[in-house]
Parts: C-alpha cells; sequence; structure tokens
C-alpha cells in the first residue's frame, strides 16, 4: 500500500495512535502539529489523505482545509472533540469530507479512513457511455462529469455520488440512513448533517434558486428526494 497520509494534530499522543495504527497496516504517514507545517508539506509531498483537528496553534484546521480546498481535492477527515457540531458544519462547509469525534478507537479510525479514500476513487468501470438525464441536468458517468442547463459543473466524488444516487432514484422519498450507507458506506447511517451540508452544496451548484429548489426536495424528518 503506498497511499501517504497526512496527519495533523498539536496533541503529540494522538499524532502518533494515528501513526502507528496506520503504519502498521501499510499507509506511508506523515505527521505535523499545525497548520502551517501541514501545510508545508502537503506542498513538498504527494498527500492522499489528510487527517486535520481543528483546534491548533497558529494556524487552526479550518483555515489549513481552506487552503488545501483551493488548490487539492484530496479527502480530508476532520478530528473534533464532543460538543464541536459548530466548528463540525463549518469543515464542511469548507470542504472537510468526513470527521472523527475524540476521542476514538482504532476500529472507528481505519473504518474512516478505508471509507473516505474508496470514496475518492473514481477508478471504478462503468458501462461505456453510461448517461443519466433528468430535466436539465445531464451526468456522463465514464467522465465523471455532470452538465447542468448546457454548462459543466464541477462536483466532488462525494457531491457527484450523491447527485447520481438521488437522480438513479428519482420521485422515490429516500431516507437519510439508506443514502448515507449507498453514498458514504455501510459504515455511516446517523450523520444526518453530513446530508443538510452537502444537499446545500449540491443546490449551490445545480438549482436556478437554491432556496427554492426544482430538483433536490427536503422531506423534513425523513430524507430527500429528487424530481425531475
Amino acid at each position: 500500500m503506498n497511499v501517504r497520509v497526512l496527519v495533523v494534530d498539536d496533541e503529540k499522543p494522538l499524532r502518533e495512535f494515528v501513526r502507528r495504527n496506520l503504519e502498521v497496516r501499510g499507509y506511508k504517514v506523515l505527521t505535523a502539529s499545525n497548520g502551517l507545517e501541514a501545510l508545508a508539506l502537503f506542498n513538498n509531498e504527494n498527500i492522499q489523505l489528510v487527517i486535520m483537528d481543528i483546534m491548533m496553534p497558529h494556524m487552526d484546521g479550518l483555515e489549513a482545509t481552506r487552503r488545501i480546498r483551493q488548490e487539492s481535492r484530496v479527502p480530508i477527515i476532520i478530528l473534533t472533540a464532543m460538543g464541536e457540531e459548530a466548528d463540525k458544519v463549518r469543515a464542511f462547509d469548507l470542504g472537510a469530507d468526513d470527521y472523527l469525534t475524540k476521542p476514538f478507537g482504532v476500529g472507528e479510525l481505519l473504518g474512516r479512513v478505508k471509507a473516505v479514500l474508496r470514496r475518492a476513487d473514481w477508478s471504478e468501470p462503468v458501462p461505456s457511455g453510461e448517461r443519466i438525464v433528468r430535466g436539465e441536468i445531464e451526468v456522463e458517468m465514464e467522465r465523471h462529469r455532470v452538465i447542468v442547463r448546457g454548462k459543466i459543473v464541477e462536483l466532488t466524488p462525494i457531491e457527484f455520488n450523491l447527485l447520481v444516487y438521488l437522480m438513479k432514484n428519482a420521485g422515490k422519498t429516500l431516507h437519510h440512513r439508506a443514502i448515507l450507507q449507498n453514498v458514504w458506506g455501510t459504515e455511516y447511517g446517523d450523520e444526518a448533517e453530513y446530508l443538510r451540508v452537502y444537499v446545500g452544496k449540491l443546490r449551490q451548484k445545480i438549482e436556478n434558486d437554491p432556496h427554492n429548489p426544482q430538483y433536490l426536495h427536503t422531506e423534513h424528518g425523513i430524507g430527500y428526494r429528487f424530481e425531475g
């Protein structure tokens, strides 16, 4: 395994805990103690996954996430303390892909790492020329390209997979848990805040009026429905 992981946290015991448990499973791990160190390493190494704490000196994880996302789609897992819900949502808004709440165990760490790497891998074969068209939205599966009203729209891997799942089930009300397990993975099911953030991102990119959506509808207390 040649996946290079950057672990960023100002607490050395936690950095070492993550490093040891990833290295023993074949990952190549680099570490940093703050956002500035993380950016320096990220810009000079071929990093394929970032695991980043939020609260750090010199530059916090939110600012580092924002800067990384300006130039890369590399998966980012944010580390949060219990009760930091606002920071968690802010991290998603800035482009984080997932989070781990401290304290966490080895199983949860490895599960999240495998899940985000799997979602970021667009190498799975799809039938040549497969297309999905709903209303003014066209998805070219093989090229991972989305065209809305004649213009190409850039989506992250998660946004793309979420849109495809909703479009393939157009007209159906899909429960939060079903969406999470089909898009994020079977390890998920209770992270409804993921959906709120990512559906909001999709609305900004595909809807004429995100506040009065034509395609992505909320079924309160249940889930979401794609119409088109």
